[in-house]
């Protein structure tokens, strides 16, 4: 097989990098692609994300047997939609069905009428009843912007100051309006476990695809602005099978199952955002794709064949999906100073090289001469895979205090929720 995937952040080149170890597979392409997963065999293809012409135009060209979509903005953009009319298998959910992770909106009254479990909510046009409601309900509560918001467009407020300066912050930012206005989901707070389940899905067909705990914020101790993701483990040791099972069975299964009985069948990846609450599982948020950084962690511990998986699962064969028993991979996201807001850019990381026993997925990062150098928020992710996630840590922590990366930053504590159950 022929396989194109689109992106050119970690979770690509994870994603890009496990299916090019397939005895099926005979080329991987990315577009664009990063300058680092060169080094692993992808060979890069310079059109953008969203040049929907040009994709199907190389795609064809190649004969590309399916299309794997990475980031949200292709799916927001439709170039799934796009690609399966030019006859192009894709791997990825349509635009209709993506509108689960880009509007909060729809995706919270698609549980309520189904009835899956998640957060009480209220949704707000105007900055005046939002901002009433909020000082009726009290802190802490959470606010999301209703759009594509790249994993930035919630804050989880602890005071009622921070919950009204996020409404007056997104209520301003044009980024947040569209052609009918703005809205915001306003939720209560959730006190639990947090985790995040992954499923590969194909109609009604679901497949759990693994399982993670991921680290949002930008400091250790879960201090600092909400980021796209610091680092993560996979699986959940402290996590119940049992868990995992309950959430398939009263989340993800009946999601998929409301879209289909929408007229949207889903098909892709399928990321579930969830709390482990007194009350049980409840749903936080779903993203219609792989997450970045749990998606580098959880495919580590994929035993079988990626690409025959999902050629299978395309093909509505059974697929035979294994997962590594008695081991853990633990990730470390190395950001630049400044980031999520004005990372700084341009300075050299020098070759990235890891030993043999560490696995290095870049993002935001540029080829200049022999080095690579920032070129952009969060520039990769290191990880390790052990029998305990403190045996984990130590290998990638160990090496990450040998390196001199200036002008970044990395957080200490990422898997330390594991250690402390």
């Amino acid at each position: 097989m022929k396989i194109l995937v689109i992106g050119s952040g970690g979770r690509e080149h994870a994603f890009a990098k496990k299916i090019a170890t397939s005895q099926h597979v005979q080329q991987v392409y990315c577009a664009p692609g990063n300058a680092r997963m060169a080094q692993d065999g992808i060979q890069l293809v310079a059109i953008g994300e969203t040049d929907t012409e040009n994709l199907i135009a190389f795609a064809k060209m190649q004969a590309i047997d399916w299309v794997f979509v990475g980031p949200e903005l292709p799916l927001y953009h439709g170039v799934s939609d796009a690609l399966e009319r030019a006859g192009i298998p894709v791997f990825a959910p349509s635009q209709a069905a993506a509108k689960l992770e880009y509007s909060k909106d729809f995706a919270k009254q698609l549980m309520a009428r189904y009835r899956i479990p998640t957060a009480d909510f209220r949704t707000f046009t105007d900055l005046d009843s939002a901002r009433a409601y909020v000082k009726e309900k009290g802190a802490p509560i959470v606010i999301k912007a209703d759009g594509l918001a790249a994993g930035k467009g919630v804050v989880v407020a602890q005071t009622l100051s921070e919950a009204l300066a996020a409404l007056d912050a997104i209520f301003l930012d044009a980024n947040y309006t569209y052609a009918d206005g703005v809205r915001v989901v306003i939720e209560e707070f959730l006190e639990g476990e947090e985790f995040s389940l992954f499923a590969f899905v194909n109609g009604t067909k679901v497949y759990f695809a693994g399982v993670s705990q991921d680290h949002k914020r930008a400091y250790d101790g879960d201090t600092g602005p909400n980021t796209g993701g610091m680092g993560a483990y996979s699986p959940v040791p402290h996590l119940p099978n049992t868990i995992i099972e309950e959430s398939m069975a009263t989340v993800v299964q009946p999601i998929v199952d409301a879209l289909y009985q929408e007229g949207i069948p889903y098909k892709g990846v399928l990321y579930a955002g969830l709390m482990l609450t007194k009350k049980g599982v409840k749903v936080i948020e779903f993203n219609a794709r792989f997450g970045d950084p749990e998606t580098q962690v959880v495919l580590q511990q994929l035993e079988s064949d990626l690409a025959r998986n999902i050629d299978d699962i395309l093909h509505e064969r059974e697929p035979e999906i294994q997962w590594r028993e008695n081991s853990v991979t633990v990730g470390v996201v190395v950001a630049a100073e400044g980031y999520p807001n004005k990372p700084v850019s341009g300075f050299r990381l020098g070759t990235l090289a890891v030993p043999a026993q560490l696995e290095l997925f870049a993002a935001g990062v540029k080829k200049a001469n022999d080095a690579y150098v920032a070129a952009g928020g969060r520039l990769f992710l290191v990880s390790a895979q052990a029998e305990t996630i403190d045996m984990a840590r130590k290998e990638v922590y160990d090496w990450l205090e040998q390196q001199e990366f200036l002008q970044t930053f990395y957080r200490k504590d990422i898997g330390t929720k594991a250690l402390e159950q």
